[in-house]
């Protein structure tokens, strides 16, 4: 779906020691792209332009836009998401939606949504033949929905450069017990099995994060891969991205000692930074608009990664 790969070995989140890197400083103001509420993006291109999915509003379960370019001009327009599934409830809400093309042309959406049975959040999969969609669920029941992990959001999916496929995604934690943690599936060629067990990248071991870790996103440098993930509670303003790095395939995912975005980096022009995709020389996440806490809107900045470390501007 992007340039990125994932690792695809058993790994280690290590909490006791961190990647030495200078802070990642934005030289240019972020650019504002979707000025309404377009949270959780996912951003892909494709031959036929950029396309980008957002959680749900009340009146839309997948909020779909297009643009030629990644700077825009994005205009939002339809429901990615055709019908409901069968496990899902309706008015449950639609989470976090990730998009990824197969090799014969077919469209796969993830998404989260709550279950009827249970109430807790699972993953699901539909397909399509565009990119746009509209979206057909797969199958009767949730691709991903471990009861132990008190509930499965955020999917985002990398292929490998054997072609094989890969699902990352959040457990949520309990308040009492484990917190969030970040984990890795093998997924068949048709991206709608699971394949083999999963894997925790990383967990939420460190104070700043307050027990969340999420919105995982990968992205494969000249010789490590960077794990980008959202931490802290989404409506706070210390919401920021961080990122983990790994040298090798044989290599545990160490969390860097600086953030990526954050209120305070940003210079206050985007309030709680999260929810962030790398794709083709861009950086896009979420922030909260007009200085409340109702809408989240879509930004961009260019992002560069010199000597293996991600810079901003």
């Amino acid at each position: 779906m992007r340039f990125k790969d994932l690792l695809l070995v058993p790994v280690v989140a290590v909490a006791a020691a961190f990647a030495v890197a200078p802070e990642a400083a934005a030289i240019s103001a972020p650019r504002l792209l979707i000025n309404q509420d377009f949270p959780d993006a996912d951003v892909v291109k494709t031959a036929w332009g950029y396309f980008a999915f957002s959680t749900g509003t009340r009146a839309t379960r997948i909020p779909m836009a297009s643009a030629p370019a990644p700077e825009g001009p994005w205009r939002v327009a339809g429901d990615a998401l055709g019908a409901v599934p069968a496990w899902a409830k309706p008015d449950g809400g639609f989470w976090a939606p990730d998009v990824t093309q197969l090799g014969d042309g077919t469209f796969v959406l993830y998404f989260a949504a709550t279950q009827t049975t249970g109430g807790g959040m699972c993953l699901g999969a539909a397909t399509a033949k565009k990119a746009e969609g509209p979206y057909t669920p797969a199958g009767d029941r949730p691709l991903v929905c471990e009861p132990g992990d008190h509930g499965d959001i955020d999917p985002q999916t990398f292929v490998d450069p054997d072609g094989s496929r890969y699902l990352l995604y959040k457990s949520d934690g309990a308040a009492t017990g484990p917190p969030s943690a970040i984990w890795v599936q093998k997924l068949q060629a048709d991206g709608r099995t699971l394949a083999g067990p999963r894997t925790e990248l990383l967990r939420a071991d460190l104070t700043p994060e307050k027990s969340v870790v999420e919105a995982p996103s990968v992205v494969k440098t000249a010789s490590r891969y960077l794990l980008f993930y959202s931490a802290d509670t989404f409506d706070s303003t210390g919401y920021h991205t961080c990122y983990a790095s790994a040298p090798t395939l044989g290599g545990a995912f160490v969390k860097a000692d600086a953030q990526v975005l954050s209120t305070d980096l940003l210079g206050g022009k985007v309030d709680a930074p999260g929810g962030a995709d790398v794709v083709d020389g861009h950086i896009f996440f979420h922030g909260w608009l007009g200085g409340g806490r109702t809408a989240r809107g879509l930004y961009e900045l260019p992002i560069t990664f010199s000597g293996d470390v991600p810079q901003l501007g």
